[in-house]
């Protein structure tokens, strides 16, 4: 796979006919994509918990509301216990995976300690979970109508209200995903 069919910076959107709950009406970006498999974090799943009561887990503390009250984002089935930290810019941390010139994912604890005294990255999303695709599995779900795909637009992920995050990335394709049939066919 070259990086031209590489999805990894882009947003896959579930056609209202995917009904897996770990993906309904979700939108996932995928941070990395290639002839090993894909991962990628869903964006619009907000959990009953916030970044507060995981940094407590932690014995992270933090004196900063704004921080405490940050959601926390069911990424995807895989790993739940498992956290990560989507972000611009990317920043020196000790385990960082580039995905495009402005955004990178990090899964290491010395970003949520510096999120807590409030000199983390600009912009972030944190989950807990992950998707994951085996070798193929990704382009048959693409060729069996699960997923619209659509370069990702980062005032999505960090500026849009979750619960339009589907509906907005949809429109970056130019549809507009209720209109869609949950019926697919091939001609």
């Amino acid at each position: 796979m070259n990086d031209m069919n590489s999805l990894s910076g882009h947003f896959l959107i579930a056609m209202p006919s995917l009904r897996d709950p770990n993906f309904f009406h979700g939108v996932t970006y995928i941070c990395e994509h290639n002839e090993d498999g894909a991962m990628g974090l869903v964006i619009n799943r907000p959990l009953d918990i916030n970044l507060g009561e995981v940094l407590g887990q932690m014995k992270i503390t933090s004196s900063l509301p704004e921080v405490a009250g940050m959601p926390i984002f069911l990424g995807g089935p895989v790993q739940c216990e498992r956290g990560f930290v989507l972000h611009r810019p990317h920043g020196e941390w000790e385990a960082t995976l580039k995905v495009t010139d402005e955004i990178g994912i990090t899964s290491s604890r010395d970003i949520l300690e510096a999120i807590a005294r409030g000199e983390g990255p600009r912009q972030c999303l944190i989950a807990l979970g992950y998707a994951g695709w085996a070798p193929g599995q990704l382009e048959q779900e693409m060729a069996d109508n699960a997923w619209l795909s659509v370069p990702a637009d980062e005032r999505i992920i960090f500026e849009t209200p979750c619960h339009l995050r589907w509906e907005t990335a949809a429109a970056l394709t130019g549809v507009d995903i209720k209109r869609l049939s949950s019926e697919i066919g091939h001609a």
